[in-house]
């Protein structure tokens, strides 16, 4: 028992792969060694276990394709360091019809959770997602590339415009062969629309590279903000622009 990661959630898959009986587990409950987080996961006594440590138990033991994006993943990996997670919710992505296990959704993690199913970005895309440390374990995160464009597709519901910019204006080491790759694959015209917008306002490197013809930009105006100026070269709304 000693021998897995600390701060991990446990499942009853891995333990039962690893020799533990239902038998054994409910001795161990008994005991005070186990706690239960619900049914088909287990902490250890004693640890404080969080949603990364549930997150790395679903995506290696359970095998979900399920990964952390959109501004978690950004300021997780350093972006946006004017801002904290505080109250801000942990955005989890999965695909369609993806449902996680009751254990994660019913336990009660500190922080709100976001979790959206969506095709937004191909998962395919392997090179957008990578290993993020958190003590003996790690998780999987989209990368800021894919990041940066999961956190628009919240813009404006559950993500303010104005945050999103000045985290987009932090972004200047993107990829732009990955942000090519992405922005060609992307399903939202809006978010790609965004993503061009907020790296031309923010003088992003990569945007110098990125080769606008191969996107798909769709046609007519989007409404992002609702009463704001329709900006003329992506013809989406965006807020007005303060005097001076």
């Amino acid at each position: 028992m000693s021998s897995f990661p600390k701060g991990l959630v446990l499942t009853t898959k891995l333990l039962a792969t690893n020799g533990f009986s239902m038998q054994l587990l409910s001795q161990y409950k008994n005991s005070h060694w186990l706690d239960s987080l619900g049914e088909g996961a287990y902490q250890r006594r004693g640890e404080n276990v969080d949603w990364k440590g549930a997150l790395a138990a679903m995506q290696e033991q359970l095998g979900f394709f399920v990964h952390c994006g959109g501004r978690t993943a950004l300021v997780l990996q350093g972006y946006g360091h004017f801002t904290e997670f505080g109250s801000h919710p942990v955005y989890l992505f999965g695909s369609p019809g993806l449902k996680l296990p009751r254990w994660f959704e019913k336990h009660d993690w500190g922080v709100p959770i976001v979790y959206k199913m969506t095709k937004l970005c191909p998962v395919e895309i392997s090179e957008s997602f990578v290993d993020f440390p958190v003590g003996e374990y790690s998780i999987r995160v989209s990368s800021p590339e894919r990041a940066a464009m999961e956190m628009l597709y919240h813009v404006p519901a559950r993500q303010g415009f104005n945050e999103a910019e000045r985290i987009m204006e932090s972004l200047l080491t993107l990829q732009p062969p990955l942000v090519q790759k992405l922005l060609e694959a992307c399903t939202s015209v809006k978010v790609k629309r965004l993503f061009l917008y907020m790296a031309e306002s923010g003088h992003l490197p990569c945007l110098e590279e990125i080769d606008v013809s191969r996107i798909n930009l769709g046609k007519g105006d989007r409404t992002v903000i609702k009463g704001g100026r329709l900006d003329p070269k992506y013809r989406i709304t965006v807020p007005h622009k303060e005097a001076g």
